[in-house]
């Protein structure tokens, strides 16, 4: 079986969520696509997984919203559906960090993956993980600093008790697939931290890009699927959870 594994997100307003969430689901269901889109008033995130041509007709759908046009959508594939059921929810939040996002607001300077050893090699860089415990026991890069979160909502404390804009003015952080870089990145800039930067793509796109001898990550990369983890090349990698 061919099944194509597509992660996206975008910062937006999209109109009317009730009646799009509908329409999604539909599509969905059609071409039994599964997974979970999350609608909110800051925009979509999304995981699902299915055949190319189904995830195409719905990415046709989502490529009619001017503010979805440039949609980045990161893809992996596997033999077996990594997911039970098709869920699209309404939400506040695109990802849980107790503050909403109008999407307008500065974010971090994105560094793309080619880019990014240089970056986080600099040892007046102070280079976070944004991910939770778990996810960064399985792997993280060379350097990082594991804030030992139970929770992403739970990072915001853990930098107001942890890190002072004047300790820290270089801060390069990084996540799974960049949704929570984003928020991050805003909450650092209006703490006071000057130099504020983010792995373009997440972790994802930066094992995608980078050969395996290059690179500086070490372990593998949490995904939420069964697949559990990811590693160069994105092959799934079968863990013990």
């Amino acid at each position: 079986m061919n099944i194509t594994v597509a992660t996206f997100y975008q910062f937006c307003q999209l109109g009317p969520l009730p009646e799009l969430k509908v329409e999604l689901f539909n599509l969905m269901r059609a071409w039994d696509l599964r997974g979970t889109i999350l609608l909110t008033p800051e925009g979509i995130n999304a995981t699902i997984a299915g055949p190319p041509q189904g995830l195409d007709d719905l990415f046709n759908r989502l490529y009619q919203f001017e503010e979805l046009r440039k949609l980045e959508i990161k893809t992996s594939h596997c033999e077996v559906q990594p997911f039970r059921r098709a869920k699209v929810r309404l939400k506040k939040e695109s990802i849980s960090f107790g503050q909403v996002l109008s999407g307008l607001e500065p974010t971090g300077i994105n560094v793309v993956p080619g880019d990014w050893n240089k970056l986080i090699a600099q040892p007046d860089t102070l280079v976070l993980d944004s991910r939770n415990r778990y996810e960064v026991e399985l792997g993280t890069f060379e350097r990082a600093r594991n804030p030992n979160i139970r929770k992403f909502r739970d990072l915001a404390q853990y930098v107001d008790q942890n890190l002072d804009p004047m300790e820290f003015p270089r801060i390069a952080t990084f996540c799974t697939g960049g949704i929570r870089c984003e928020k991050l990145t805003t909450f650092l800039l209006k703490k006071g931290f000057k130099e504020v930067f983010q792995l373009q793509g997440g972790i994802l796109k930066y094992l995608e890009v980078v050969p395996k001898e290059e690179s500086l990550w070490v372990g593998h990369c949490f995904v939420f699927d069964e697949r559990v983890g990811v590693g160069h090349g994105l092959k799934p990698m079968a863990l013990n959870r």
